[in-house]
């Protein structure tokens, strides 16, 4: 009896086996990332492959983005700097607001850096009349920030200013990364916080039916995995190109509230104007800043091949 039943439970074993075999053959094969992190400890990012080149198979969006570099570079002004230490930002860009009169179309503020002081100087600014009507304000934070920016964007004061419309990601490619975020955890969750979040206000009405000689939408995408050419200093170029690909605007201030040492230095960028503490050149003057920018104009001239290339909304039918 003893053999039998052995046999027996071989054959039935055989036959289920058989039958999950079969099961798995007919199931398709699909990448699991996340499942491979878990084994391997190497992040789903680091298997994108068009991360160097994001438009690569798409002829028409390589050559807008070639058009347009070629543009934003024909309406530049000279690199500037200005070195400023932290607590004397906000009594600088005050000056620069009551006695230069200057004010910028496109104001980025933040790098992918921990050590920054955003909230201080979003409270303490008179923000609204540094960014012009209408202009847009690009805010970068770790996502262990971002919480505190949003109790801020939500106060009925800043809505009335600012109206919040866009998020931008930046992902780093892994922990080895100098945009790693790491000075903040110190939670222990689950699942790690390793993205950097940025908040796209806009000033005044803009559409993007109507404004093509404002704004350019749909040009970059919303996610941005970092590349070997992003490594080059404490911002990586690719958060300039999202602003000047967005806005045609040529007033551009970026200010960076924190310190970032000589290992990840604040390069100058053609076309913007750099306020930190650790800027390489200090070489800021308002008067030939606002005189380069009478040459130039205040925003890039429409281009046809452009405005051909570029995605627009769809036309609403009435």
């Amino acid at each position: 009896m003893f053999n039998e039943s052995s046999s027996l439970g071989s054959d039935v074993a055989d036959r289920r086996n058989k039958h999950v075999s079969f099961k798995a053959s007919n199931k398709s094969h699909t990448n699991d990332f996340s499942n491979n992190y878990i084994h391997s400890g190497s992040l789903p990012q680091k298997h994108v492959t068009n991360i160097e080149n994001s438009v690569q198979g798409y002829p028409k969006l390589q050559k807008l983005f070639e058009l347009k570099d070629r543009q934003i570079a024909q309406y530049i002004t000279t690199p500037f700097g200005c070195r400023v230490d932290i607590d004397q930002m906000v009594p600088t860009l005050n000056h620069w607001i009551q006695n230069e009169k200057l004010t910028f179309d496109v104001v980025m503020i933040g790098c992918l850096t921990d050590n920054q002081f955003i909230y201080p100087l979003l409270t303490q600014l008179a923000l609204d009349r540094l960014v012009s009507k209408p202009g847009f304000l690009f805010i970068w934070a770790s996502a262990h920030k971002v919480n505190e920016l949003n109790r801020l964007m939500n106060n009925e004061g800043w809505a009335k200013k600012f109206r919040r419309s866009e998020e931008l990601v930046f992902v780093p490619i892994d922990k080895n990364s100098p945009f790693y975020p790491g000075l903040d955890q110190d939670d222990h969750s689950l699942i790690e916080k390793m993205q950097w979040h940025c908040w796209m206000c806009i000033t005044g009405t803009v559409r993007r039916s109507t404004d093509g000689h404002l704004i350019h939408c749909n040009v970059d995408t919303d996610l941005s995995i970092e590349t070997q050419q992003t490594r080059d200093g404490a911002v990586p170029s690719h958060l300039y190109r999202v602003a000047e690909n967005f806005s045609t605007s040529t007033r551009r201030l970026h200010i960076i509230p924190a310190r970032t040492g000589i290992e990840k230095p604040v390069r100058l960028r053609p076309g913007w104007v750099i306020m930190s503490p650790d800027i390489i050149l200090d070489n800021f003057a308002p008067k030939r800043y606002k005189s380069e920018i009478a040459k130039i104009g205040n925003c890039i001239p429409m281009n046809n091949q452009v405005e051909s290339l570029r995605p627009k909304s769809p036309i609403q039918k009435v």
